[in-house]
Protein backbone atom coordinates (compact mmCIF):
# COMPACT_ATOMS: atom_id res chain seq x y z
CA UNK A 1 0.00 0.00 0.00
CA UNK A 2 1.23 3.48 -0.90
CA UNK A 3 0.05 6.52 1.03
CA UNK A 4 0.11 10.24 0.28
CA UNK A 5 -0.73 13.12 2.60
CA UNK A 6 -1.24 16.61 1.17
CA UNK A 7 -1.44 19.51 3.64
CA UNK A 8 -2.69 22.84 2.24
CA UNK A 9 -1.70 24.74 5.38
CA UNK A 10 -4.43 26.94 6.85
CA UNK A 11 -6.78 26.48 3.90
CA UNK A 12 -9.92 26.07 6.06
CA UNK A 13 -11.81 29.37 6.15
CA UNK A 14 -15.16 31.14 6.52
CA UNK A 15 -17.76 32.11 3.91
CA UNK A 16 -16.73 35.36 2.23
CA UNK A 17 -19.12 38.09 1.17
CA UNK A 18 -16.75 38.96 -1.66
CA UNK A 19 -17.10 35.38 -2.91
CA UNK A 20 -20.89 35.29 -2.77
CA UNK A 21 -20.92 33.46 0.54
CA UNK A 22 -18.42 30.83 -0.52
CA UNK A 23 -15.16 29.95 1.22
CA UNK A 24 -11.85 30.20 -0.69
CA UNK A 25 -11.85 26.41 -0.98
CA UNK A 26 -15.33 26.47 -2.52
CA UNK A 27 -14.40 29.32 -4.86
CA UNK A 28 -11.17 27.72 -6.04
CA UNK A 29 -11.20 25.47 -9.10
CA UNK A 30 -10.08 22.11 -7.65
CA UNK A 31 -11.23 19.37 -10.03
CA UNK A 32 -8.79 16.75 -8.75
CA UNK A 33 -9.71 17.16 -5.07
CA UNK A 34 -13.38 17.17 -5.97
CA UNK A 35 -13.00 13.98 -8.04
CA UNK A 36 -11.26 12.26 -5.13
CA UNK A 37 -14.04 13.40 -2.78
CA UNK A 38 -16.71 11.96 -5.09
CA UNK A 39 -14.98 8.57 -5.11
CA UNK A 40 -14.09 8.59 -1.43
CA UNK A 41 -14.97 10.05 1.92
CA UNK A 42 -15.13 13.62 3.27
CA UNK A 43 -15.27 14.58 6.93
CA UNK A 44 -13.86 16.91 9.53
CA UNK A 45 -11.35 16.77 12.37
CA UNK A 46 -10.37 18.96 15.28
CA UNK A 47 -6.58 19.05 15.43
CA UNK A 48 -6.00 21.61 18.18
CA UNK A 49 -7.18 20.99 21.76
CA UNK A 50 -8.90 23.99 23.33
CA UNK A 51 -6.14 24.31 25.93
CA UNK A 52 -3.38 24.80 23.33
CA UNK A 53 -2.62 27.65 20.93
CA UNK A 54 -4.02 27.01 17.42
CA UNK A 55 -0.72 26.82 15.59
CA UNK A 56 0.89 24.57 13.01
CA UNK A 57 3.14 22.84 15.53
CA UNK A 58 0.25 21.48 17.59
CA UNK A 59 -2.00 20.87 14.58
CA UNK A 60 0.68 19.07 12.54
CA UNK A 61 1.48 16.67 15.36
CA UNK A 62 -2.22 15.90 15.62
CA UNK A 63 -2.63 15.46 11.87
CA UNK A 64 0.27 12.99 11.88
CA UNK A 65 -1.42 10.91 14.57
CA UNK A 66 0.22 12.11 17.79
CA UNK A 67 -1.76 13.45 20.75
CA UNK A 68 -0.34 16.96 21.31
CA UNK A 69 -1.56 16.92 24.91
CA UNK A 70 0.93 14.10 25.52
CA UNK A 71 3.91 15.01 23.33
CA UNK A 72 3.90 18.74 22.57
CA UNK A 73 6.67 20.73 24.27
CA UNK A 74 6.82 23.88 22.11
CA UNK A 75 7.32 25.06 18.55
CA UNK A 76 10.97 26.07 18.59
CA UNK A 77 12.32 22.62 19.60
CA UNK A 78 10.70 21.16 16.48
CA UNK A 79 12.50 23.69 14.30
CA UNK A 80 15.75 23.04 16.12
CA UNK A 81 15.40 19.39 15.13
CA UNK A 82 14.98 20.42 11.50
CA UNK A 83 18.26 22.30 11.60
CA UNK A 84 20.17 19.58 13.40
CA UNK A 85 20.59 21.67 16.55
CA UNK A 86 20.97 19.31 19.48
CA UNK A 87 19.18 20.21 22.70
CA UNK A 88 20.31 18.99 26.08
CA UNK A 89 17.64 17.74 28.50
CA UNK A 90 17.55 21.11 30.31
CA UNK A 91 18.02 23.42 27.29
CA UNK A 92 15.30 25.65 25.83
CA UNK A 93 14.76 26.52 22.18
CA UNK A 94 13.00 29.83 21.44
CA UNK A 95 11.69 31.20 18.15
CA UNK A 96 13.43 34.46 17.29
CA UNK A 97 11.41 36.27 14.62
CA UNK A 98 12.64 39.43 12.94
CA UNK A 99 9.61 41.72 12.94
CA UNK A 100 8.54 45.26 12.14
CA UNK A 101 6.97 47.12 15.06
CA UNK A 102 5.94 50.74 14.60
CA UNK A 103 4.49 52.91 17.36
CA UNK A 104 4.01 49.84 19.52
CA UNK A 105 2.00 47.99 16.85
CA UNK A 106 2.90 44.70 15.09
CA UNK A 107 3.00 45.99 11.52
CA UNK A 108 4.73 43.02 9.88
CA UNK A 109 5.64 39.70 11.49
CA UNK A 110 7.94 38.94 8.52
CA UNK A 111 9.88 42.24 8.53
CA UNK A 112 8.86 42.77 4.92
CA UNK A 113 9.65 39.13 4.06
CA UNK A 114 13.29 39.79 4.77
CA UNK A 115 15.63 37.47 2.89
CA UNK A 116 17.64 34.71 4.53
CA UNK A 117 20.87 36.44 3.56
CA UNK A 118 19.79 39.69 5.20
CA UNK A 119 18.52 37.87 8.25
CA UNK A 120 21.81 36.03 8.61
CA UNK A 121 23.66 39.35 8.89
CA UNK A 122 21.20 40.73 11.43
CA UNK A 123 21.23 37.58 13.56
CA UNK A 124 25.03 37.67 13.44
CA UNK A 125 24.99 41.24 14.79
CA UNK A 126 22.58 40.21 17.55
CA UNK A 127 24.78 37.27 18.45
CA UNK A 128 27.83 39.53 18.72
CA UNK A 129 26.02 42.17 20.79
CA UNK A 130 23.72 40.06 22.97
CA UNK A 131 25.07 36.54 22.83
CA UNK A 132 26.98 35.07 25.71
CA UNK A 133 27.85 31.69 27.14
CA UNK A 134 24.67 29.67 27.18
CA UNK A 135 22.80 32.04 24.85
CA UNK A 136 23.12 31.13 21.16
CA UNK A 137 21.50 32.79 18.12
CA UNK A 138 20.94 30.67 15.00
CA UNK A 139 19.89 32.13 11.62
CA UNK A 140 17.19 30.27 9.76
CA UNK A 141 14.91 30.88 6.77
CA UNK A 142 14.03 34.55 6.27
CA UNK A 143 12.47 36.07 9.34
CA UNK A 144 12.31 32.70 11.13
CA UNK A 145 15.31 32.25 13.41
CA UNK A 146 16.16 30.56 16.70
CA UNK A 147 17.59 31.39 20.11
CA UNK A 148 18.93 28.52 22.24
CA UNK A 149 19.14 28.95 26.01
CA UNK A 150 21.62 26.39 27.33
CA UNK A 151 21.13 25.33 30.92
CA UNK A 152 22.22 22.69 33.41
CA UNK A 153 19.31 23.25 35.76
CA UNK A 154 16.35 24.04 33.51
CA UNK A 155 16.95 27.78 33.37
CA UNK A 156 14.44 30.49 34.25
CA UNK A 157 11.56 29.17 32.15
CA UNK A 158 8.78 26.75 32.96
CA UNK A 159 5.81 25.22 31.20
CA UNK A 160 3.78 28.15 32.55
CA UNK A 161 5.87 30.66 30.56
CA UNK A 162 3.49 31.98 27.91
CA UNK A 163 4.33 33.70 24.64
CA UNK A 164 2.29 34.91 21.68
CA UNK A 165 2.94 34.09 17.99
CA UNK A 166 3.52 37.40 16.17
CA UNK A 167 1.52 36.25 13.15
CA UNK A 168 -1.58 36.08 15.36
CA UNK A 169 -1.47 39.77 16.30
CA UNK A 170 -1.29 41.62 12.94
CA UNK A 171 -1.73 45.39 13.28
CA UNK A 172 -2.39 45.05 17.00
CA UNK A 173 -0.64 46.78 19.92
CA UNK A 174 2.05 44.50 21.29
CA UNK A 175 1.85 45.52 24.94
CA UNK A 176 -1.02 43.09 25.58
CA UNK A 177 0.85 40.21 23.95
CA UNK A 178 4.32 40.30 25.52
CA UNK A 179 5.73 37.17 27.19
CA UNK A 180 4.44 36.46 30.68
CA UNK A 181 5.17 34.01 33.44
CA UNK A 182 8.48 32.59 34.71
CA UNK A 183 11.46 34.10 32.85
CA UNK A 184 9.28 36.43 30.78
CA UNK A 185 11.21 39.48 31.99
CA UNK A 186 14.38 38.07 30.43
CA UNK A 187 12.68 37.55 27.08
CA UNK A 188 11.19 41.04 27.08
CA UNK A 189 14.58 42.51 27.99
CA UNK A 190 16.26 40.77 25.04
CA UNK A 191 13.50 41.94 22.70
CA UNK A 192 13.95 45.54 23.84
CA UNK A 193 17.76 45.43 23.68
CA UNK A 194 17.60 44.08 20.12
CA UNK A 195 16.06 47.37 18.95
CA UNK A 196 19.29 49.33 19.41
CA UNK A 197 21.36 46.64 17.70
CA UNK A 198 19.16 46.59 14.60
CA UNK A 199 18.19 50.25 14.31
CA UNK A 200 21.06 51.45 12.13
CA UNK A 201 22.45 48.17 10.89
CA UNK A 202 23.57 48.42 7.22
CA UNK A 203 20.98 45.82 6.19
CA UNK A 204 18.18 47.94 7.61
CA UNK A 205 19.64 51.11 6.15
CA UNK A 206 19.65 49.56 2.69
CA UNK A 207 16.11 48.31 3.09
CA UNK A 208 14.94 51.69 4.34
CA UNK A 209 16.49 53.48 1.36
CA UNK A 210 14.80 50.97 -0.96
CA UNK A 211 11.40 51.67 0.56
CA UNK A 212 11.22 48.27 2.26
CA UNK A 213 10.16 47.54 5.80
CA UNK A 214 12.99 47.08 8.28
CA UNK A 215 13.54 44.54 11.03
CA UNK A 216 13.02 46.75 14.06
CA UNK A 217 13.54 44.05 16.70
CA UNK A 218 13.23 40.36 17.47
CA UNK A 219 10.08 38.74 18.83
CA UNK A 220 10.70 35.76 21.13
CA UNK A 221 8.06 33.05 21.38
CA UNK A 222 7.27 29.34 20.99
CA UNK A 223 9.81 28.22 23.56
CA UNK A 224 10.11 24.63 24.68
CA UNK A 225 12.42 21.77 25.55
CA UNK A 226 13.41 18.74 23.51
CA UNK A 227 10.42 16.54 22.66
CA UNK A 228 10.45 12.76 22.72
CA UNK A 229 8.40 11.20 19.93
CA UNK A 230 7.96 7.56 19.04
CA UNK A 231 8.96 7.06 15.42
CA UNK A 232 6.16 6.95 12.89
CA UNK A 233 7.31 3.56 11.60
CA UNK A 234 7.22 2.10 15.11
CA UNK A 235 3.77 3.49 15.82
CA UNK A 236 2.08 3.04 12.43
CA UNK A 237 4.32 0.95 10.16
CA UNK A 238 5.00 2.87 6.93
CA UNK A 239 8.30 4.60 6.22
CA UNK A 240 7.87 8.24 5.31
CA UNK A 241 9.24 11.09 3.20
CA UNK A 242 8.29 14.74 3.70
CA UNK A 243 8.55 17.66 1.27
CA UNK A 244 8.07 21.16 2.69
CA UNK A 245 9.69 24.57 2.74
CA UNK A 246 8.92 25.16 6.43
CA UNK A 247 11.48 24.32 9.12
CA UNK A 248 8.80 23.56 11.67
CA UNK A 249 7.23 20.84 9.53
CA UNK A 250 10.65 19.55 8.48
CA UNK A 251 11.49 19.24 12.16
CA UNK A 252 8.36 17.25 12.94
CA UNK A 253 9.11 14.94 10.03
CA UNK A 254 12.71 14.46 11.17
CA UNK A 255 11.61 13.64 14.72
CA UNK A 256 9.19 11.05 13.33
CA UNK A 257 12.02 9.39 11.45
CA UNK A 258 10.91 10.50 7.99
CA UNK A 259 13.37 11.42 5.29
CA UNK A 260 13.30 15.15 4.61
CA UNK A 261 13.66 15.94 0.90
CA UNK A 262 15.20 19.22 -0.23
CA UNK A 263 13.55 20.20 -3.51
CA UNK A 264 14.81 23.31 -5.36
CA UNK A 265 12.05 25.88 -5.69
CA UNK A 266 10.00 24.67 -2.71
CA UNK A 267 9.54 27.65 -0.39
CA UNK A 268 7.54 28.80 2.61
CA UNK A 269 5.69 31.49 0.66
CA UNK A 270 3.47 32.22 -2.35
CA UNK A 271 6.38 31.80 -4.76
CA UNK A 272 6.47 28.06 -4.11
CA UNK A 273 7.24 25.80 -7.08
CA UNK A 274 4.17 23.57 -6.84
CA UNK A 275 5.05 21.55 -9.94
CA UNK A 276 8.49 20.67 -8.56
CA UNK A 277 6.88 19.60 -5.31
CA UNK A 278 4.39 17.40 -7.14
CA UNK A 279 7.06 15.75 -9.29
CA UNK A 280 9.22 15.06 -6.25
CA UNK A 281 6.29 13.52 -4.39
CA UNK A 282 5.48 11.09 -7.21
CA UNK A 283 9.15 10.11 -7.54
CA UNK A 284 9.50 9.60 -3.77
CA UNK A 285 6.67 7.05 -3.78
CA UNK A 286 8.74 4.74 -5.97
CA UNK A 287 10.77 3.85 -2.86
CA UNK A 288 8.89 5.14 0.19
CA UNK A 289 5.66 3.77 1.65
CA UNK A 290 4.33 7.25 2.38
CA UNK A 291 4.97 10.76 1.13
CA UNK A 292 3.75 13.92 2.84
CA UNK A 293 3.56 17.19 0.89
CA UNK A 294 3.10 20.32 2.99
CA UNK A 295 2.37 23.67 1.30
CA UNK A 296 2.55 26.87 3.34
CA UNK A 297 1.15 29.24 0.71
CA UNK A 298 -2.58 29.21 1.67
CA UNK A 299 -1.66 30.07 5.24
CA UNK A 300 0.62 32.92 4.17
CA UNK A 301 -2.11 34.32 1.92
CA UNK A 302 -4.50 34.33 4.87
CA UNK A 303 -1.97 36.11 7.06
CA UNK A 304 -1.79 38.81 4.40
CA UNK A 305 -5.57 38.99 4.07
CA UNK A 306 -5.42 38.11 0.35
CA UNK A 307 -8.36 36.10 -0.93
CA UNK A 308 -7.01 36.08 -4.47
CA UNK A 309 -3.68 34.63 -3.42
CA UNK A 310 -5.33 31.98 -1.25
CA UNK A 311 -7.55 30.82 -4.09
CA UNK A 312 -4.61 30.78 -6.50
CA UNK A 313 -2.55 28.70 -4.06
CA UNK A 314 -5.36 26.15 -3.64
CA UNK A 315 -5.76 25.85 -7.40
CA UNK A 316 -2.02 25.34 -7.84
CA UNK A 317 -1.97 22.64 -5.15
CA UNK A 318 -4.83 20.86 -6.91
CA UNK A 319 -3.30 21.09 -10.38
CA UNK A 320 0.36 20.43 -9.65
CA UNK A 321 0.33 18.22 -6.54
CA UNK A 322 -3.00 16.46 -5.99
CA UNK A 323 -3.52 15.88 -9.71
CA UNK A 324 -0.17 14.17 -10.42
CA UNK A 325 -0.41 12.10 -7.24
CA UNK A 326 -3.93 10.86 -7.91
CA UNK A 327 -2.93 9.97 -11.48
CA UNK A 328 0.27 8.16 -10.54
CA UNK A 329 -0.65 6.33 -7.34
CA UNK A 330 -2.84 3.56 -8.83
CA UNK A 331 0.18 2.43 -10.86
CA UNK A 332 1.93 1.47 -7.61
CA UNK A 333 -0.85 -0.94 -6.59
CA UNK A 334 -3.08 -0.34 -3.56
CA UNK A 335 -3.08 3.30 -2.49
CA UNK A 336 -4.73 5.93 -0.33
CA UNK A 337 -4.51 9.71 -0.29
CA UNK A 338 -5.42 12.12 2.50
CA UNK A 339 -5.89 15.84 1.88
CA UNK A 340 -6.31 17.99 4.96
CA UNK A 341 -5.21 21.35 6.33
CA UNK A 342 -3.78 21.47 9.81
CA UNK A 343 -5.90 24.31 11.23
CA UNK A 344 -8.18 27.10 9.98
CA UNK A 345 -6.65 30.47 9.10
CA UNK A 346 -9.48 32.88 8.26
CA UNK A 347 -8.63 35.68 5.86
CA UNK A 348 -10.85 37.95 7.95
CA UNK A 349 -8.72 37.70 11.10
CA UNK A 350 -5.40 36.93 9.36
CA UNK A 351 -4.63 34.60 12.27
CA UNK A 352 -4.77 30.90 13.11
CA UNK A 353 -7.95 29.70 14.77
CA UNK A 354 -9.36 26.77 16.70
CA UNK A 355 -11.99 24.70 14.96
CA UNK A 356 -12.65 21.82 12.62
CA UNK A 357 -10.93 21.39 9.28
CA UNK A 358 -12.23 19.43 6.27
CA UNK A 359 -10.44 16.30 5.11
CA UNK A 360 -10.86 13.90 2.23
CA UNK A 361 -9.65 10.31 1.96
CA UNK A 362 -9.78 8.34 -1.28
CA UNK A 363 -8.24 5.20 -2.73
CA UNK A 364 -8.17 1.47 -2.04
CA UNK A 365 -10.74 0.25 0.46
CA UNK A 366 -12.40 3.65 0.83
CA UNK A 367 -16.19 3.56 0.58
CA UNK A 368 -17.87 6.03 -1.76
CA UNK A 369 -19.85 8.36 0.46
CA UNK A 370 -21.89 10.32 -2.08
CA UNK A 371 -20.05 13.60 -1.58
CA UNK A 372 -20.22 16.29 -4.26
CA UNK A 373 -16.76 17.71 -3.69
CA UNK A 374 -14.19 18.78 -1.13
CA UNK A 375 -14.92 21.85 0.97
CA UNK A 376 -15.96 23.01 4.45
CA UNK A 377 -19.68 22.75 3.73
CA UNK A 378 -19.49 19.12 2.58
CA UNK A 379 -17.36 18.28 5.62
CA UNK A 380 -19.76 20.00 8.03
CA UNK A 381 -22.70 18.04 6.61
CA UNK A 382 -20.82 14.74 6.92
CA UNK A 383 -21.34 12.34 9.80
CA UNK A 384 -17.65 11.50 9.69
CA UNK A 385 -15.76 13.30 12.42
CA UNK A 386 -12.54 12.81 14.36
CA UNK A 387 -12.38 14.74 17.61
CA UNK A 388 -9.64 14.62 18.76
CA UNK A 389 -8.14 14.81 15.30
CA UNK A 390 -5.05 12.70 16.01
CA UNK A 391 -7.22 9.58 15.73
CA UNK A 392 -7.70 10.08 11.99
CA UNK A 393 -4.23 8.83 11.05
CA UNK A 394 -4.71 5.31 12.43
CA UNK A 395 -7.92 4.92 10.43
CA UNK A 396 -6.31 6.31 7.27
CA UNK A 397 -3.42 3.84 7.47
CA UNK A 398 -5.44 0.76 8.45
CA UNK A 399 -5.43 -1.25 5.25
CA UNK A 400 -7.24 -4.14 6.96
CA UNK A 401 -10.33 -2.03 7.57
CA UNK A 402 -12.49 -0.46 4.88
CA UNK A 403 -12.25 3.28 5.40
CA UNK A 404 -15.73 4.62 5.91
CA UNK A 405 -14.77 7.51 8.16
CA UNK A 406 -17.10 6.33 10.90
CA UNK A 407 -17.65 8.91 13.62
CA UNK A 408 -14.77 8.76 16.10
CA UNK A 409 -15.79 11.74 18.24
Amino acid sequence: MKYAIVIPDGCADEPQEALGGRTPLQAARTPHMDALARTGCVGRSNNVPASLTPASDVATLSLFGYDPLECYTGRAPLEAAARGIRLGPKDWAIRCNLVTIEDGVMRDFTAGHISSEEARELIGALSEALGRKGLEFYPGVGYRNLLIWRSDDGGPFQAETKTQPPHDIPDQPIDRHLPRGPGADLLVDLMQRSQAVLAEHPVNQTRRHSGKRTATQVWLWGLGQAPRLESFASRYGPSGVIITGVDLVRGVGALLGWKVLDVPGVTDYLDNDYAAQGRAAVEALRKADLVCVHVEAPDEASHEGRLDAKIAALEAIDEHIVGPLSEAMPSFGDWRILVSPDHPTPVRTRAHAHGFVPWLVSGSGVSIGGFRGYDEQEAAASNHCFDPGWRLMARFLNRAVSFSGNDES
